[in-house]
C-alpha cells in the first residue's frame, strides 16, 4: 500500500529530506514561488510538483490524501517580528497575524480523516489553538509526537556567515535559488530534517496500527 502525503508550502523540502528512507510514500508537493518549486522538483525528482497557493489547494483536495503536511507563513506570528516591531528603531509596522495558520488546523482538525501536522515558528502570543512545542517550532497533530524530534543543534540566527552555516545544517546549496525572497529567511524557514524524519515516522506508525487493528476486527467479524 502507498501511503499518499501532501506536503504545503514544500519551499525546498527540509521536513521532506530523509523522507526517501521510506519505500511506500507518494509525496505531492505544492509551492507557490516557480523558482523554489523548481528547485524541490530538481530535489526530489519522484515527487509530483504543483505551483499554486497551498491553502486554496488543501481545500479542495484533503481528502485526497493520508498524511498532510502544512507550514503556513509564519512572519506575523513570528516572536522576533514582534520584538522588531516594538523597536523604536524598526521601520515595521503593527501587522494582523495571518489567521490562515488556524484555519487550516480546524479544517484539518474536524473534516480530515488522515493524520496531519501543521507547523509554525513559535508564536508571540499564546496559541489561540494549543499544539506540542518541540525546539524553535510548534506543531499541531492529531497524533502523540515524541518529546525529543532531533539532536542536532540548529544554527543561531544573526550569527557571522549565517546562510554558509545553514547550508551545512540542511546539506544544501542555497546559492542555488536566484528568486525574489531572502536566502536566509528561507534556510531559517526549513525545518531540520530529522525532526520530519521522525514526525513521519510517527504519523506512519499511527496509520499502521490502526488498519492493523481494522483488519484484526474485520477477520474477527468474518470468523463468527
Amino acid at each position: 500500500m502507498k501511503y499518499k502525503i501532501l506536503n504545503l508550502y514544500a519551499c525546498l523540502g527540509g521536513n521532506r529530506y530523509k523522507w526517501d528512507d521510506v519505500a511506500d510514500i507518494e509525496v505531492t508537493a505544492v509551492e507557490l514561488d516557480p523558482v523554489l518549486a523548481e528547485l524541490y522538483k530538481k530535489r526530489f525528482p519522484k515527487d509530483r510538483v504543483i505551483i499554486t497557493d497551498a491553502h486554496q489547494y488543501l481545500l479542495n483536495h484533503f481528502k485526497e490524501y493520508d498524511i498532510i503536511w502544512a507550514s503556513p507563513p509564519c512572519p506575523s506570528h513570528s516572536r522576533m517580528a514582534y520584538g522588531c516591531r516594538k523597536s523604536d528603531k524598526s521601520n515595521h509596522s503593527p501587522c494582523f497575524p495571518d489567521m490562515t495558520l488556524y484555519e487550516e488546523i480546524i479544517l484539518l482538525s474536524y473534516y480530515f480523516k488522515g493524520k496531519y501536522i501543521v507547523e509554525n515558528v513559535i508564536p508571540y502570543y499564546v496559541p489561540l489553538i494549543p499544539g506540542k512545542k518541540r525546539g524553535r517550532h510548534i506543531y499541531w497533530t492529531n497524533f502523540p509526537l515524541p518529546k525529543i524530534l532531533s539532536n542536532r543543534i540548529s544554527v543561531t540566527m544573526g550569527c557571522k556567515d549565517e546562510i554558509k552555516k545553514w547550508a551545512v545544517f540542511h546539506d544544501y546549496d542555497f546559492t542555488q535559488y536566484k528568486g525574489k525572497q531572502r536566502k536566509d529567511k528561507i534556510a531559517r524557514n526549513l525545518v531540520d530534517y530529522e525532526a520530519g524524519k521522525t514526525i513521519l515516522y510517527s504519523a506512519l506508525n499511527k496509520i499502521r496500527q490502526t488498519d492493523s487493528l481494522s483488519k484484526t476486527l474485520f477477520n474477527q467479524k468474518c470468523k463468527v
